[in-house]
């Protein structure tokens, strides 16, 4: 009788045979306990433990005196240990505990700590010959290592070739998966799958690009022969990540071009002039420009996907209402969907004074209960009693119908996911889609999230705006800043006063806007009237505070970031910033906007305590310029991109190399070749095979 058939282990097959597919722990080494802790990372399969490039290289080939050390430098030392000791820092066995060893290599001595590592006290014994790699800091006793790598060459060589006398990779970590195993993992997996991983590049474009095979590059990226060949390996896996993204966003926009709306809208000069009688005021050539654009897309047989950007003050809702009016006038309805009551209510208050007298119907629709006010406004949605529908989040709430949405109007776009925006486009039948951004956003930023919408943009302010000068305070500077105020308010002005907190926090001591708003009462304007405006009051009260505030019944309203859209009052011209150093960039830059709206000189007064380089450069951009996208460019070069590509961002490949500020180049070099390959090869079936794969890959479905 023949035994029964035995299911084939992947652990049981020579390493020569195991797949980039092949689950990462039956690779030697890995094994179901350190499989689950490297889950916890996304390396899942082996394909994926040799895509997880290294952070940083650090640069091992050669062994430094240990008496030429300098402090703040990372470095490879190689002696032998002199004196070790075990130190416990409590009576307990569960206690911390720190081991100190001192190497000497007859030049000098360091000494390396080590934290409840308490078998290091064994590994290096008196007179053991040892190879630290690590940061140098300087004690009053001399340099110290904290918690360097260690390596002890007669253990055995080959392993340490790894760990030292080369460019070694310094890669990401988990709990449980020290540095040297993960290099060591990533070195056993390499000769198995590297040249095994289907290379999303087609080969034609690596030759006219001149880059090297995805196996070349993967074995260069973790142990590079020389630093010139790292560089041309990092060169290649970034041009990947930059071409699938583009190709995703080629791919997004395509579709796009193939759906066909059942509405087509004509505006010819008749209804031009119609609509521009409506504002009490003549249009900037940029305005103008912006227009022409969204009404060629609206007369295009297939949806406008339109972005326009605009400075703080530069006209947006004027654009964005042409363009409704242009959809009302052939009796279909549009929608504004802002992030903020307040924003909502200010363009609610905008559109009413351009439509007094008008026949077109406008409603305001907002969240919470379901009272009779909203259950009438969202009956009269579907019944087409309303032309033009302006709201928050309530508009994309489930039970809101439209009868005929054919415009839609995202303001603040940052402020939404590509879901929120989808669901109140689906509130229509392929309607026209229009987003704004106040925040003006770097050009390779615009590439990345927007790149399947076309760009317009407001670079033109109305005339009469004022510019804003912008003051650089420390708390010294204090009393002379409000004297200057005081005057301000004699005036007729009104004053912004903006905090950072609602309310005092032992975590973090800033000026919070209760207290605060307490202490200006009492202490510096106790003649004159203080408001308080933040997130947590009420719909109510904070319509109260803000016409109190605009009458000038209050003239200072002290205010978290809520202001930083949406709030229009021409009387104001000071802006007072607590604490600026806590507020990005293109938020100061945002809340600046809040004054210089009308025709008098204004002023922002920034109160800070920046100790670090970033935070004092963030703050000397803001008062340089007033120009919107030299400063987005700045934020973009201090931060980097993490404002931008939030969690709100959804449908792309992650970048996990590529850098937008220093690889903009590379972007451009990117986007024009997965443009071009979409465009020949539009299903990703023939020359874009391997690349239509990868996308499948990383995005969770089939490039449709």
């Amino acid at each position: 009788m023949s035994s029964p058939p035995r299911h084939e282990n992947p652990a049981d097959r020579p390493e020569r045979e195991l797949g980039p597919e092949t689950p990462v722990q039956f690779l030697r080494g890995v094994g179901p306990h350190r499989a689950r802790r490297l889950a916890r990372i996304g390396i899942h399969t082996i394909a994926d433990l040799v895509r997880h490039l290294p952070r940083e290289h650090q640069d091992r080939r050669e062994t430094v005196a240990i008496g030429s050390l300098r402090a703040e430098t990372s470095v490879t030392v190689r002696g032998l240990v002199r004196a070790v000791n075990r130190r416990a820092l409590g009576p307990s066995r569960r206690a911390r505990s720190v081991v100190t060893a001192t190497v000497d290599d007859g030049t000098g001595w360091v000494v390396a700590e080590f934290w409840n590592q308490p078998w290091r006290a064994e590994q290096l014994a008196a007179g053991t010959d040892v190879i630290l790699s690590g940061r140098v800091v300087w004690s009053a006793e001399g340099p110290r290592m904290s918690g360097p790598e260690v390596e002890l060459p007669a253990e055995d060589e080959e392993t340490t070739a790894l760990h030292a006398g080369r460019i070694v990779p310094i890669h990401p970590l988990t709990q449980g998966i020290h540095a040297t195993r993960m290099r060591a993992l990533v070195w056993r997996a390499l000769p198995v799958v590297a040249d095994a991983i289907e290379d999303p590049l087609p080969a034609p474009l690596r030759a006219r690009r001149d880059l090297p095979a995805l196996g070349d590059a993967l074995r260069e990226i973790h142990f590079p022969a020389s630093l010139e060949s790292l560089a041309t390996a990092r060169r290649r896996l970034k041009y990947e990540e930059l071409f699938l993204l583009q190709v995703a966003l080629a791919r997004r926009r395509l579709r796009q071009r193939l759906e066909e709306k059942p509405h087509r809208i004509v505006v010819d000069e008749r209804l031009d002039a119609r609509i521009r009688a409506r504002f009490p005021f003549a249009l900037t050539g940029a305005q103008s420009r912006c227009v022409a654009e969204i009404a060629g897309d609206l007369m295009a047989p297939t949806p406008m996907n339109r972005l326009l950007q605009g400075d703080v003050g530069a006209g947006k809702t004027v654009v964005a209402a042409y363009g409704m009016l242009a959809v009302v006038a052939h009796h279909h309805q549009a929608a504004l969907l802002a992030p903020t009551e307040i924003l909502a209510e200010q363009h609610f208050a905008t559109l009413s004074r351009f439509l007094a007298g008008s026949a077109v119907r406008l409603s305001l629709v907002k969240g919470g209960a379901r009272s009779k006010r909203r259950r009438q406004a969202l009956e009269a949605l579907a019944a087409h009693d309303v032309d033009i529908a302006v709201g928050t989040h309530a508009l994309i709430q489930e039970g809101v119908r439209f009868a005929d949405l054919a415009f839609v109007v995202v303001d603040e776009q940052h402020k939404f996911g590509v879901l929120q925006r989808a669901a109140l486009r689906d509130k229509g039948l392929h309607p026209d889609l229009l987003v704004m951004s106040a925040t003006p956003i770097p050009r390779t930023l615009t590439m990345t999230l927007f790149g399947d919408l076309d760009v317009s943009i407001l670079d033109e302010l109305p005339p009469g705006r004022q510019p804003v000068e912008t003051m650089l305070c420390r708390e010294g500077d204090r009393r002379r800043a409000y004297d200057w105020v005081r005057r301000e308010i004699a005036r007729g002005r009104r004053v912004y006063h903006i905090v950072p907190l609602v309310e005092q926090s032992e975590e973090l001591p800033l000026r919070a806007a209760v207290e605060f708003a307490d202490e200006l009462r009492r202490d510096v304007f106790p003649d004159v009237g203080v408001g308080l405006l933040h997130g947590r009051l009420k719909p109510d009260e904070k319509d109260a505070a803000m016409e109190a505030f605009r009458s000038g019944a209050t003239p200072v309203l002290v205010a978290t970031s809520v202001v930083e859209v949406g709030v229009d009052v021409p009387e104001a011209t000071v802006l007072v910033v607590e604490h600026a150093e806590r507020f990005g960039l293109a938020q100061l830059h945002q809340l600046r906007g809040r004054i210089g709206r009308g025709r008098d000189a204004s002023r922002m007064i920034c109160f800070h305590d920046a100790h670090t380089p970033d935070a004092r450069a963030r703050l000397d951009a803001l008062a340089s310029t007033t120009d919107g996208f030299r400063i987005a460019e700045e934020d973009l070069r201090i931060r980097g991109p993490g404002e931008f590509l939030g969690t709100r961002q959804s449908g792309v490949p992650e970048l996990r190399i590529a850098d937008l500020v220093a690889d903009a180049p590379l972007l451009v070099e990117a986007r024009r070749d997965a443009f071009a390959l979409v465009e020949r090869d539009p299903g990703l079936r023939d020359e874009g095979a391997p690349t239509g794969r990868a996308l499948a890959r990383y995005l969770g479905e089939l490039p449709g």
